[in-house]
């Protein structure tokens, strides 16, 4: 397994994130990893590792609060989520297009990575979108299993609990992972609207005017999301050409998928039916494009 680089990213004064470098024999294009709610980035390396095989110079990163972006007691560490794409997620794709120039630009969006991309401002440097089991997080649309207990984290539980911590600690709970204050109450106000946070931060135009082509694969078993949550969340980028794809375990020939166990390393004979054949595609539309 190839040890990737690490690098430090200063995002905003007093505001630095940590991302790690992959580097391809015969590279074709970059991708970049941008990870689900609360989960660091050391989780996708086995999958990076793979890409980077594949030929892909890969960067993977942890937006400021989680994982190894973490700098001081989360306590006392302000951001929120609009933060990550303003300033983390812009970082790691400037970074990326000015050390690679030459390569089509990929974004690999696990869940809210590929919620925020309409925020990035400098997203339209991005040549193609792959949204992995990214779906909106209006709690009325999630699995009948989860409605109650999401009416409990965000009515209950986390208007008490931020309060009396200074940031959510959903380790401890066995909920999402710990995040900063902000970027957990600005999730629970997207989480409670309809339209998720394209409605709760009146971001409809801005979505709307996103162009990047997107493929979008996600999971018939996934715990989190329903068809609707998916279908809502990427209808919001109108003007965006788009291929959506419904997987079964069946179909490639597994008990689950679900929402985050394709990434771990024990579904790696999957990576090649799951995905290559979506990034092929992706790259060659960019390339085409050209």
């Amino acid at each position: 397994m190839q040890q990737p680089k690490r690098i430090t990213l200063n995002t905003a004064p007093e505001r630095d994130i940590v991302a790690y470098q992959w580097q391809a024999e015969t590279p074709r294009a970059v991708i970049i990893m941008a990870p689900a709610m609360a989960v660091p980035q050391a989780y996708y390396q086995h999958f990076c590792n793979w890409l980077a095989a594949q030929g892909f110079h890969v960067i993977s990163f942890d937006y400021y609060g989680i994982g190894a972006s973490i700098d001081k007691p989360l306590s006392q560490l302000s951001t929120s989520i609009t933060d990550w794409a303003t300033y983390d997620a812009a970082a790691i794709i400037d970074y990326a297009t000015s050390n690679y120039p030459q390569f089509p630009l990929l974004w690999f969006a696990h869940s809210i990575g590929g919620q925020l991309f309409g925020m990035i401002p400098n997203h339209s440097a991005v040549q193609h979108m792959i949204t992995v089991a990214t779906g909106t997080g209006f709690w009325k649309d999630t699995k009948p299993q989860l409605k109650y207990k999401s009416w409990l984290l965000w009515r209950a539980i986390t208007p008490w609990l931020i309060p009396l911590r200074g940031y959510f600690p959903g380790r401890a709970l066995g909920i999402v992972g710990n995040v900063p204050a902000a970027a957990m109450q600005q999730w629970r106000r997207w989480c409670l609207h309809p339209d998720y946070l394209v409605g709760a931060e009146n971001l409809y135009q801005r979505y709307a005017e996103v162009q990047t082509p997107i493929t979008s694969l996600a999971f018939s078993d996934d715990e989190l999301l329903t068809e609707r949550n998916i279908t809502a969340m990427h209808n919001f980028y109108k003007s965006a050409v788009q291929q959506r794809h419904l997987i079964t375990p069946e179909q490639i020939g597994t008990r689950r998928i679900g929402h985050f166990s394709v990434f771990r390393p024990s579904y790696q004979a999957h990576w090649p039916e799951l995905f290559q054949t979506h990034i092929e595609k992706a790259l060659a539309s960019s390339l085409s494009r050209d």
